[in-house]
């Protein structure tokens, strides 16, 4: 067994943890998410929504790349022997952060107003995005504490900072959604305008939920790095003899080298969603929309769609972050059979989880937003059958995208990104100009965007690392078991709604069901298998079960 393989920094393992936390993060960010809706409404949503839209973009812009450049580059020295230099490495990244959060949110302090107007044609989200100025300060010191983690091999600070940003967001999102709604409230009613200036109040209150939350995930990065520092310096202190130190100057330029191909990367593969924002609008009213009209539909889909979706994807973002480290420490081993065993079992651990999510959120798409919306209005039900297997594609591109960085091949995630991003603006305006289908273009569009670079990316893995993607185990056994729980699943459905006639029993139940039956044949035709379930959150449990009923 190679070294690789035993090193405590396996990403399957280090992921795992991270994909906990980000699913129960993402539980928590839905549920919040109910009360916000119905304090705000839907155009609240999309005041709220398209705030959040510029924000990720500067966030992106100015630190997103930072814990995952951060992670390479300690990880890779500390694999040498040079803790030295990986400590350098992270203080300078300290440095990177302030300058870059602090123009980011001087940026968006004052040119909040020109932005939400001209660009993005949603003026009254200025409210909401000028609470995230300071925010994108807080994130960017915050992504370099992580990212320093990260390379030295432990998630957890991560994970529970994590945790602990999403349940401090979620509370204070809540309770200042529902106090600046009443103040918006008044102002409008002094302005003739109480429904408009409510609902961006309100906005601005869920936005400022955010900042409080970032602030107290700092906090306990902070407190775990302060608690940790001796154990680190001591580490550091056993640096091999022959180690150069590297100068400031040198660390800054090779921070500059790594974090402009992953910023690159990932800035035009999330930035499909701030122009989908503008264009869609743009378009929209062109062809006579309502400003009510389309700002409604964004609502939704920013409100209820992409929050439900993004739930399972959370899993692939962990596991790419968490991907990087230990594949630049394979990589840099030459150990190609390691790297190779590590990304197959990540892809498979993905579609797992992915594939049945995406049947069950198709099938049970409006029961699912009845149940957490309270909506059961056709348009959001269509966007998710529609949708749902986007999260397929996005979840295996946001992965390879983590791959092809952890290989050191960062430039070809930007150039299938741009030729993905310019086809799928294309497809969009197509379908909006030419078949009028308003916000299920933007559902199609997305869908396409990333089935595309799940095709590109795929291709390069094979290409540079001569990698033979496994089939049957990985894709088609998932997809099988899928089909068959989704037809229980609808059924089971139909049977208690038209009995108990209680869409939340009929509703849990269903996927309950599913769930199990699910597992269950993953199991009985070997789609996981013990070995593989030992690597899984909860493995153990899983395949204690499993033996009892004779399924293993």
């Amino acid at each position: 067994m190679s070294k690789t393989r035993k090193s405590d920094s396996n990403f399957l393992v280090q992921g795992s943890i991270l994909a906990v936390a980000s699913i129960i993060s993402r539980i928590i960010g839905l549920i919040y998410r109910i009360p916000l809706k119905s304090i705000m409404g839907d155009i609240g949503n999309d005041y709220y929504g398209t705030a959040m839209e510029i924000y990720s973009i500067l966030l992106l812009i100015s630190s997103y790349s930072l814990p995952v450049a951060v992670s390479k580059l300690v990880s890779t020295r500390v694999a040498r022997g040079e803790r030295k230099n990986a400590y350098r490495i992270f203080k300078g990244a300290l440095v990177f952060a302030l300058v870059t959060g602090t123009a980011a949110g001087l940026l968006v302090y004052y040119g909040a107003g020109f932005i939400t107007t001209y660009i993005v044609n949603t003026p009254l989200s200025i409210f909401a995005l000028r609470e995230l100025s300071i925010t994108l300060l807080v994130v960017a010191i915050l992504g370099v504490m992580r990212g320093f983690f990260q390379g030295m091999g432990t998630m957890m600070p991560s994970a529970f900072s994590q945790l602990i940003e999403q349940i401090v967001n979620a509370i204070f999102s809540i309770w200042c959604a529902y106090n600046l709604y009443q103040y918006g409230a008044k102002i409008g009613a002094v302005l003739g305008n109480p429904a408009t200036y409510a609902e961006a109040y309100g906005a601005s209150g869920g936005t400022r939920g955010t900042t409080i939350g970032a602030l107290a995930a700092l906090a306990v990065v902070l407190f775990t790095f302060i608690a940790y520092r001796s154990t680190y310096t001591k580490k550091f202190e056993k640096d091999r003899k022959n180690a150069k130190t590297e100068s400031y100057g040198r660390i800054f330029s090779v921070l500059l080298l790594t974090i402009l191909p992953v910023l690159l990367s990932t800035t035009i593969y999330n930035i499909t969603s701030f122009l989908d924002t503008s264009v869609f609008k743009q378009i929209a009213d062109y062809q006579g929309y309502k400003p009510t009209e389309y700002s409604t539909m964004w609502g939704i889909y920013v409100g209820e769609y992409k929050v439900l979706t993004n739930v399972p994807i959370a899993i692939a973002s962990s596991l790419s972050a968490s991907s990087v480290p230990s594949l630049s420490m394979a990589f840099a081993a030459r150990d190609i059979s390691e790297t190779k065993r590590e990304i197959a079992y990540a892809i498979r651990f993905i579609m797992i989880v992915a594939i049945p999510c995406a049947v069950g959120m198709g099938v049970l798409a409006s029961p699912i937003l009845q149940l957490l919306f309270q909506d059961s209005r056709e348009m959001p039900a269509h966007m998710m059958q529609i949708g749902a297997v986007s999260i397929i594609f996005y979840s295996l591109s946001t992965l390879s995208n983590g791959i092809l960085q952890g290989i050191n091949r960062m430039n070809i995630p930007v150039k299938n990104a741009v030729i993905t991003l310019i086809l799928h603006m294309g497809v969009l305006a197509a379908l909006m100009l030419g078949l009028d289908l308003n916000i299920y273009a933007v559902v199609w569009a997305n869908a396409f965007f990333s089935f595309l670079m799940c095709i590109l990316n795929g291709f390069a893995i094979k290409k540079y690392l001569h990698y033979r993607q496994e089939f049957k185990r990985t894709f088609m056994v998932p997809a099988i078991c899928a089909a068959v729980m989704g037809g229980a699943v609808y059924g089971i459905y139909q049977l208690l709604i038209t009995t108990v006639k209680i869409n939340a029993i009929a509703t849990l139940a269903s996927i309950m069901i599913g769930a199990c039956v699910y597992f269950i044949l993953m199991i009985m035709l070997r789609g996981l298998r013990e070995k593989e379930l030992t690597h899984f959150p909860m493995g153990g449990l899983i395949i204690r079960i499993a033996k009892k009923m004779h399924f293993m």
